[in-house]
């Protein structure tokens, strides 16, 4: 989960996150176990479907803090390079 702070090519939050998975410009998703679960089962189905690695996280609160942001985070993006 370092990689999340340290990465400038990263994006956070639902909306983006899925569209970069649906636009094959994403190659890791982190998703916030507390979540939406709605949320939760469309993005790992958008993952699943484009091949994108999934990686569960905790809470919203530990990913956000991840990723240097002072709020909670449901989804985030590694973009690809």
């Amino acid at each position: 989960m370092n990689d999340l702070r340290s990465s400038k090519k990263r994006i956070v939050g639902f909306k983006q996150t899925l569209k970069a998975v649906n636009n094959k410009n994403a190659k890791k998703v982190y998703l916030a176990n507390d979540a939406d679960e709605n949320l939760i089962s469309s993005m790992i189905q958008a993952c699943s479907q484009n091949g994108i690695e999934v990686i569960n996280i905790y809470s919203m609160r530990e990913l956000g803090d991840a990723c240097g942001i002072e709020v909670g985070a449901s989804t985030v993006a590694l973009l690809v390079d």
